[in-house]
């Protein structure tokens, strides 16, 4: 039989134990139907009978196999009872740590009493978008279920968390609402995830205290709801709260405590704000002293009272109403010590009203200290007829003041949750909401009373609602998949409920007994005895009769029914409330006046009406016992609104245990264990799930997990279902033991493990076969070893013989080779001896016959030379006498010859006609000179005479003058006559400063130049300084040690090398986090335009705002410009937030104003671009040649301008002058027509004044004439340089190479101060280049003034265009100060008041911005004029380096070069030329609407070297403005291109390629020499010449990195789907993994119908695409490297996560499957040669962890070798994989815990970080190496796709 089969010899099974609940035990025999006993062997290998019942036949319950012991799921067990759900979660929590289990759907949460690391973000993450099966279990698992089920079914949820006190309900609660605050985060910046998780700090202070079971037990029920909107995001939050445990307040246990606030409120009663509080130590009052130790271990409570005002003030709570409510604490503690005096007996008692704590009471709450002295001690009694008050005795007293505190708290508690919930709503329409419950568990103790009643009352409620939901879940499965159902008896607890709460129940009773004038427990309790004696789930304990026993669900309860009415009623005496009503406290009055329920007026009608009706006159007061609804009642109608919340949700359950009473971490007892899982339902729900079909499987994994029982013939079948039909039907008999489903095969309990014991049989049987055949072929393996040895052997001994034969016969003959040659080598010595000798006598011989006859040969040599010599002698000397004697003839011939010619030339040197012809020319020179003498001459006679008439006649006019001064003296009108001539004076000096402001111009000049050479030659010195320096430097180093040097440069290095990456990594995060607020900038940016649509007209945002606002730049620009002004502003909003911003006025206000700027600014810009276009219009004229006829005609031209300009701004302003003068002077002359002596005066003044101006005029025409020359003589200079050298052949001076034009304009430009240098040679000033000098100095001048002038007519023009828009602006505000005063006269006086004063801080703050932009501006101009400095430095040394080149240069070799650059200029230079209003259609064509697939088959990177060759043309024409509007537009336009296409990989890799292309562009054309290494001559003729592009690099850069990142995150969510199954699931070999069994929890209801899971090929297509498309678009390499480095890292660190949660893929099976798909990773990037980016140093980890999961794990040396091994995995991370592993098949073993011990003992060391799990969301910092370029601009051709026609080569 079945039963026979189960329970055969060495059959695991257990039997109960008295001490450990359920013990195991294996059977000794096999069992047999009719034993009566079972043999069974303990653990201790004792032998025990274990008897069988004969009735019932009831055996042990059956051990599941080791290969299910430790699942995640207690439904995957194959028998499912009592003792195997037990020592699953014992194994789990003991051995593995694990405290979280699946129990179908409720999650069983053992409380560790240790805090894990398994909370923080990483873990939520990795949680966030599973699966629930497909994660190890966690609280963040059920919180994931419930959100996923909220979005998918649109459904509510809730989250149902009990157990005992100390069991971790409040934890489990608070991680899962931390969850759903990290994964629902609000959209906004509401913070209300925050002020979510900040409710529990006060929640906690308020509502949790210390028990014996519990340092932070929850002492109330709670209910949170967290609503979210459509998009699944909070919005805002709900308490509930039930049944305060009020009785606590007064009254705890021993080793127990108050609430926490009251011990928070003691330890900083030292603060300065709660001096007033008049607290001391906790020991000092009675209410916090009763339970004995007032503090709890590892907790402060200073500390934690911190933390709990930090939450009241991000909930919104004023410091006011916190001091408030810190007073009406400390009051119920001052209360607490109020003394209380007996007198007479006992029967009355009184207050002492010197008692400091009483005063302290009443001054706290702010009520008379007399009356609540009086009524603490008295009571009123009203009658029909009469009121009476009444005294209490102590007892009395003691339980009123008591009931006083009591009451006070849990007002205080309702109003702090009602202030919670305030501060948690909002006012946007909830969508949906997830609810979390978090109450009190089943509850029993010695003494039991009205608290646990209601306690277990309502988990008896709770645990029906559990029932029927579990019911309905099993039904719904079977109806799914098709199976017949059948009823399942499970317990109903409806009996037991009706008991409590059904008509004339407990509660009933109770409530009836209370509205008894002299009703009592006792009679309560008789009541109950009489009423429900014999229903079953009620008892009467025997010895006692004010007890009771309920039966309930998890145990039977006693309670004793001492208190229950008192508590009910819960009754406080009407005149101490209407004390505290009457309180000079807000916050106190406010507490009483809003109570309905607890204030003794009938304020609530039966009908539970909201409506306050009060009579006209005093009502007859009731009792407060009567028209009150009781505590009982109260709780069962709350307890009913949550039953019906929680029905219209979706339930998901956690129960939480707690393991052991000690609270010891990690100790489990089973005996509270037990206890606690048949109180919370856990073995309810084993017992449903065991009496249907708890085990289940899906075809698929059936068929892969008993393949091996199929028989070859059936695996033919290609139907899966068909071949588990026939296979099931053929292995179990019973067709009632399993079903088949749609999609799964069910299975009775036991059935699983039948199976799993066939398995195991075939396994055994084929590992049997395995190894007889392993032997045999192991033995003839040895035989053939034994026989080859053998033969091996025998060969080498006969070689061995045969050498030794080898050797003798070798040696012998040797020995005769010896001898022949010893004797062949004597004879041939004795031959060389004799043959030596007969050689050395020949030597000698031939020798002495060669001397011999070489003496002779030179004898006569000799005498040849002697001969020789004398002959030569003596012919020379007969040559020299010859040659003398004709020397001699000679000179006396040629002697004779000159003395003739002599005489003849001195005759001819007497005749005229010489002198004539030498004297022509001296003639003409000296007429000339003598002629211009004479002209000379005139001229000075005529000046003289001038001066000395004009000086006659200023004599003259001084002299009337004077006269007229003492007329004009006497009368009135003589200072008028003064005021003139100083007017004249000052004439005078004007001329004067004019020549000697000019004079000081050209002396600052040259010491500007002086100082400039000074400065160039100290920089030249202190740089050779400096390379001597280095130059010593390097000796120095060099001198040390070689080896020292290379290791301390090593380590300089690597520390160098890790500082730049964590630097690079600080600002790639900053850029990433910039581009996060960009990208909120923008929502919120949206979103306040959506706001501003929705409000009144008057405070819309005009066009022009938004459209500045949308085109305004993030980044810094060369030149100032509006755009960093409205940078701050919107730079400003983005960091105080949008809520904030709508706020802030000094914001609104300061973009108001900008806007106003840049309207301002545009009319501004388009009347000077006007302007401009006019000039640009005159001054377009064509040049003709060059000849002597143009130079005059250019002369007169510039004569005429510089005339027409000077005349234009001088004489105006003179003529003004001069008129007002007149005018003046000619109103004080008709005023005064009696003085005789006022015509004279006014002529001679108006003669002066007339002198004054020709003076003036001639200075004037004089340096006129100057200026004209100049130009004239520089237009010469140009042209001469290629006519004839003859030029200056028309001037008389030879040594002059100037024009006489030029001689006469330097002339008159020394006026008088020359006038003695008239008789002067010019030729001779002339002759050391002073002229040229003097032109030079005159040139630098006049341009000096000239652009003094334009400069000062443009700032003459803008500020009359300034003073005009100031006008407009003041016209403007006028009118708005008018319509706002005419608004203003409408309102209210008050109104009117309130209105003046925000004008006038608006005032104020626009002031105040107005002095912040000065302060900005004038920092920025600041720098832009430093940065033009260095410019302009640098271009001066440029120029003055060409113009020495220049100079030093040939005529021809200047005009070649002018020739060779009209030759380039016809050429394509690179550059491309586009119009200003082209800008934007160029930027929307290159940028926003250009499609990467236009480009195909294109040079890559076009659109950036387009934009570069723009860039170029901008700084070639020196527009630094078009520069800025260029680059700028085009960050924007890539901006809002990767915005809107922010998921397409290949738009983002395309605009990263070019954004890198056209910043290594600027690096590469910078012009600096550290980037133009690689450049070659025709790329340098490219590079920027005017503008320094760094700061545009840097921007560039950061669009680089943001760009970056988005790839990534791209990339990322693409492969992060593929990941775990193409890592972990896929079998990347076949048949290697095995199918575990597998729980409800594989079967979500989050999982999808469909079957998305992937393929390593998969991922590697994937990453091909990636690959491909980079390539393509000419992405740089090493950019693609750290890509990818990024992506493998990603993978390590999802796998590796998903490894270390995921028990079910934690097996040697799983670690081969690994191995092999890293193995295909690496080939692939080998194959890509991506081997060097450092993505398999990434993988590491998961390799170490991929080769830990296939490693023994059994011996010391077996862990050493795992320690050594897994130097990348943490300590952490290798216990928990440790802990996780799992066999697939019984032939594997389990690691045991004293192994992981050894592991953890051998890590100790190690300082490894305390996260789990990797960060995936981690990303390297890039870098981005530069990478010139080899290609030209000249060569790049632009597509016609990209429709730039518009665009111009030049």
């Amino acid at each position: 039989t079945t039963r026979g089969f189960l329970y055969s010899r060495n059959t695991r099974v257990w039997i109960p134990d008295p001490e450990d609940v359920w013990r195991p035990a294996e059977l000794t025999r096999d069992y047999k139907e009719g034993d009566r006993s079972l043999q069974l062997r303990l653990e201790d290998d004792t032998i025990r009978e274990y008897p069988i019942d004969a009735q019932s036949k009831q055996l042990p319950f059956l051990r599941n196999p080791d290969i299910l012991v430790g699942e995640n799921d207690l439904t995957a067990l194959s028998y499912l009872h009592e003792p195997a759900v037990l020592h699953n979660l014992k194994v789990r929590f003991l051995e593995s740590n694990h405290i979280y289990t699946y129990c179908g759907i409720v999650l069983v949460a053992i409380n560790p009493y240790e805090q894990l690391p398994i909370y923080g973000q990483d873990v939520i993450y990795a949680y966030s978008g599973q699966n629930m099966g497909d994660m190890d279990p966690h609280i963040f698992a059920v919180a994931e279920e419930a959100y996923k089920q909220m979005a998918r079914d649109e459904k509510n949820q809730s989250i149902i968390v009990s157990g005992e006190s100390g069991a971790g309900k409040t934890v489990s609660a608070k991680y899962a609402m931390r969850y759903f605050a990290t994964v629902g985060g609000s959209a906004s910046d509401t913070n209300i995830e925050e002020k979510v998780l900040a409710s529990s700090p006060i929640m906690e202070a308020i509502g949790n205290a210390k028990t014996t079971r519990n340092d932070n037990s929850s002492r109330f029920g709670k209910y949170i709801q967290i609503g979210f909107d459509k998009r699944y995001h909070i919005i805002g939050a709900n308490m509930r709260t039930y049944l305060l445990e009020k009785s606590r307040v007064v009254f705890q246990a021993d080793d127990e405590r108050n609430y926490h606030i009251f011990y928070q409120l003691c330890a900083a009663a030292s603060l300065p704000e709660l001096k007033e509080l008049a607290l001391t130590c906790a020991e000092d009052f009675f209410y916090t002293s009763q339970g004995g130790d007032t503090s709890i271990e590892g907790v402060d409570d200073a500390e934690d009272f911190e933390k709990t005002r930090q939450a009241f003030t991000l909930l919104g709570v004023r410091e006011s109403h916190q001091i408030s409510i810190f007073k009406i604490i400390a009051s119920i503690l001052h209360l607490g010590n109020v003394e209380i005096q007996a007198e007479r007996q006992d029967d009355s008692c009184s207050v002492s009203p010197q008692d400091e704590h009483l005063s302290a009471f009443c001054r706290l709450l702010g009520v008379e200290h007399s009356q609540m002295e009086h009524w603490l001690c008295h009571r009123k009694l009203v009658t029909t007829a009469e009121t009476y008050v009444k005294t209490m005795s102590l007892q009395q007293v003691v339980n009123a003041r008591n009931a006083l505190a009591k009451h006070i708290y849990a007002q205080l508690f309702g109003w702090i949750v009602e202030q919670v919930n305030k501060a948690l709503h909002t006012a946007l329409k909830q969508h949906s909401f997830i609810g979390v419950l978090d109450i009190y568990g089943f509850e029993t103790f010695e003494v039991n009373s009205f608290e646990q009643f209601c306690i277990n009352y309502a988990n008896e409620k709770l645990q029906q609602q559990f029932n029927s939901h579990v019911f309905k879940l099993e039904q719904e499965e079977y109806m799914k998949e098709q199976i017949p159902w059948t009823l399942i008896d499970f317990y109903d607890n409806q009996p037991c409920i009706d008991l409590i709460e059904a008509k004339l129940g407990i509660l009933d009773l109770l409530d009836e007994e209370c509205k008894v004038p002299k009703g009592t427990d006792q009679n309560w309790a008789q009541k109950l005895y009489d009423r429900h004696g014999g229903c079953q789930h009620f008892q009467k304990p025997r010895m006692s009769n004010t007890a009771f026993i309920v039966a309930h669900f998890a145990d039977k309860v006693e309670y004793l029914s001492d208190g229950f009415l008192e508590k009910n009623r819960d009754t406080v005496y009407e005149e101490q409330i209407n004390i505290l009503k009457a309180s000079k406290c807000p916050l106190v009055a406010d507490l009483f006046h809003d109570d309905k329920d607890s204030v003794p007026a009938p304020s609530t009608s039966a009908k539970g009406s909201k409506i306050n009706v009060r009579s006209s006159r005093p009502p007859l007061k009731a009792s407060n016992k009567e028209h009150k609804k009781t505590v009982g009642h109260q709780f069962r109608t709350s307890l009913q609104l949550l039953m019906e919340t929680l029905n219209a949700t979706t339930p998901h359950y956690v129960r939480c245990i707690k393991p052991n009473d000690e609270k010891l971490p990690f100790h489990f007892d089973p005996k509270r264990a037990v206890q606690q899982l048949r109180a919370c339902g856990v073995l309810e729900t084993i017992r449903i799930s065991a009496a249907g079909y708890p085990s289940r499987w899906t075809y698929h994994d059936f068929f892969n997990r008993y393949r091996m029982l199929i028989k070859k013939r059936e695996l033919a079948s290609g139907d899966k279902k068909a071949i588990c039909r026939s296979v099931l039907e053929s292995l179990i008999k019973d067709p009632d033991k399993f079903q088949f489903g749609r999609t799964k095969i069910f299975f009775r309990a036991g059935q699983v493990a039948y199976l799993e014991k066939l398995r195991a049989d075939k396994f055994r049987a084929a590992t049997i076969t395995i190894q007889k055949t392993v032997r045999g072929w192991l033995q003839r393996v040895k035989y053939r070893r034994l026989k080859g040895a053998t033969l091996t052997l025998q060969r080498y001994c006969r070689g061995h013989l045969a050498r030794r034969l080898a050797e003798h016969l070798r040696r012998t003959r040797a020995a005769v080779v010896f001898q022949k040659q010893y004797r062949m080598r004597r004879a041939r010595l004795a031959y060389r001896k004799v043959r030596r000798a007969a050689i050395v006598i020949q030597a000698c011989t031939r020798g002495m016959f060669v001397r011999r006859i070489y003496r002779q040969v030179l004898r006569e040599h000799k005498a040849t030379v002697i001969q020789k010599h004398v002959r030569g002698w003596a012919a020379r000397r007969h040559f020299l006498r010859l040659r003398g004697a004709a020397i001699v003839i000679q000179c006396a011939f040629r002697r004779l010859k000159a003395k003739q010619e002599l005489k003849a030339l001195k005759i001819e040197a007497r005749s005229a006609e010489h002198l004539k012809r030498l004297n022509v020319g001296m003639e003409n020179k000296v007429v000339q000179l003598q002629r211009k003498i004479d002209d000379q001459n005139k001229e000075f006679k005529t000046l003289s005479e001038q001066l000395s008439a004009a000086a006659s006649a200023h004599a003259m006019e001084v002299a009337k003058l004077r006269k007229e001064l003492a007329h004009y003296q006497q009368s009135p009108g003589g200072d008028v006559g003064l005021q003139l001539q100083e007017e004249v004076e000052s004439l005078r000096t004007e001329l004067q400063r004019a020549h000697s402001e000019r004079k000081i111009l050209e002396d600052a000049h040259s010491r500007e130049n002086d100082e400039l050479r000074k400065r160039v030659a100290d920089l030249e010195q202190e740089n050779a300084l400096l390379k001597d320096e280095k130059e010593q430097l390097n000796h120095q180093i060099l001198s040390q040690s070689k080896d020292d040097l290379a290791r301390g440069s090593a380590q300089e290095n690597l520390l160098m090398k890790r500082e730049l990456e964590e630097e690079r990594s600080r600002y790639q995060n900053l850029v990433k986090e910039y581009s996060r607020l960009e990208q909120r900038y923008d929502n919120l940016r949206d979103e306040m335009t959506i706001i501003k649509k929705q409000q009144t007209p008057g405070h819309k945002r005009n066009p022009s705002n938004q459209s500045s606002l949308e085109s305004d730049s993030n980044y810094p620009s060369i030149s100032t410009s509006e755009v960093g002004d409205t940078e701050d502003a919107l730079q400003q909003v983005e960091e105080i937030g949008l809520e904030k911003a709508a706020l802030d006025m000094t914001v609104f206000l300061k973009l108001q104003k900008r806007v106003r700027e840049l309207e301002q600014e545009r009319r501004k810009l388009q009347a000077q671009l006007e302007r401009r276009e006019q000039q640009d219009g005159r001054k377009v004229q064509v040049e003709p040649p060059k000849n002597d006829i143009d130079l005059d005609q250019d002369t007169d031209l510039a004569y005429n301008t510089l005339k027409r300009q000077e005349l234009e701004s001088e004489n105006k302003k003179l003529k003004n002058d001069l008129n007002e003068l007149r005018k003046a002077v000619a109103d004080q002359a008709t005023q005064n027509n009696a003085a005789p002596g006022s015509p004279d005066g006014y002529g001679l003044l108006l003669n002066q004044l007339r002198l004054a101006n020709e003076e003036l005029e001639v200075r004037k025409e004089e340096v006129l004439i100057l200026r004209t020359q100049i130009v004239s003589a520089d237009q010469r200079r140009l042209a001469g340089k290629s006519a004839e050298p003859n030029i200056n052949a028309r001037t008389s001076w030879p040594n002059s190479e100037k024009h006489v034009d030029q001689e006469d304009a330097i002339e008159a430009y020394h006026g008088v101060c020359q006038t003695n240098s008239k008789t002067e040679d010019w030729g001779y000033l002339n002759e050391d280049g002073e002229l040229g000098l003097a032109y030079q100095g005159l040139k630098q001048v006049a341009r000096l003034l000239e652009a003094q002038l334009q400069a000062q007519s443009r700032a003459h023009e803008e500020e009359v265009e300034c003073l005009q828009a100031q006008v407009e602006a003041l016209k403007e505000e006028m009118d708005r100060q008018q319509q706002t005063f005419s608004q203003t006269l409408l309102l209210s006086p008050e109104a009117q008041v309130e209105f003046g004063v925000q004008q006038e801080m608006s005032r104020l703050t626009n002031e105040n911005l107005d002095l912040k932009e000065l302060v900005e501006k004038l920092e920025k101009n600041e720098k832009k004029l430093k940065k033009q400095l260095k410019i302009h430095m640098k271009r001066v040394q440029d120029l003055e380096a060409a113009q020495t080149l220049a100079q030093n240069g040939k005529r021809h070799q200047e005009l070649s070069r002018q020739v060779a650059v009209q030759r380039k200029e016809k050429d394509f230079q690179g550059m491309l030329e586009y119009h200003r209003e082209d800008e934007a259609l160029l930027v929307r064509n290159l940028v926003t609407e250009l499609k990467p697939q236009a480009l195909a088959g294109t040079v890559p990177c076009l659109p950036a070297y387009i934009l570069y060759m723009c860039i170029r043309h901008a700084d070639y024409v020196n527009d630094d403005l078009k520069v800025h509007s260029l680059l700028t537009s085009t960050i924007n336009g890539i901006k809002k291109v990767l915005k809107k296409h922010s998921d397409d990989f290949e738009m983002t890799s395309f605009w990263l390629s070019n954004t890198c292309r056209l910043l290594h562009c600027l690096k590469q054309y910078s012009g600096d020499e550290g980037f133009m290494t690689q450049n070659t001559a025709k790329q340098n003729e490219h590079c920027l010449k005017n503008f320094d592009l760094t700061e545009y690099r840097q921007v560039l850069s950061d669009l680089s990195i943001q760009i970056y990142q988005q790839l990534i995150k791209i990339a990322e969510g693409v492969l992060q789907p593929m990941i775990v199954s193409a890592m972990l699931e896929n079998e990347s070999i076949q048949g290697l993994s095995g199918v575990k069994p597998t729980g409800y929890r594989k079967r979500s209801s989050s999982m999808a119908d469909g079957d998305h899971s992937y393929c390593l090929e998969a991922v590697i297509r994937q990453m091909n695409s990636f690959h491909t498309v980079m390539c393509d678009q000419g992405l740089d390499p090493e950019i693609i490297l750290q890509v990818f480095k990024q992506l493998f890292y990603m993978i390590t660190a999802v796998t590796l996560n998903n490894l270390l949660l995921r028990k079910d893929v934690c097996s040697w099976s799983t670690g081969m499957q690994l191995r092999y798909n890293i193995s295909q990773l690496e080939e692939w990037l080998r194959g890509r040669n991506l081997h060097q980016s450092g993505a398999v140093q990434t993988m590491e980890p998961l390799i170490q962890a991929a080769q830990l999961l296939q490693l023994k794990k059994k011996t010391p040396e077996d862990a050493e070798a795992i320690c050594s091994l897994s130097t990348s995995l943490s300590t952490q991370q290798i216990v928990k994989i440790l802990n996780l592993y799992t066999p697939l098949n019984e032939f594997e073993e389990r690691v045991t815990v004293g192994f992981i011990r050894t592991i953890q003992a051998q890590l100790q060391d190690r300082n490894d970080p305390q996260q789990l799990l990797l960060d995936y969301k981690h990303m390297f910092p890039v870098l981005f190496p530069f990478n010139p370029s080899a290609l030209t601009m000249d060569s790049i051709h632009i597509p016609a796709c990209l429709n730039l026609e518009f665009l111009t080569e030049v």
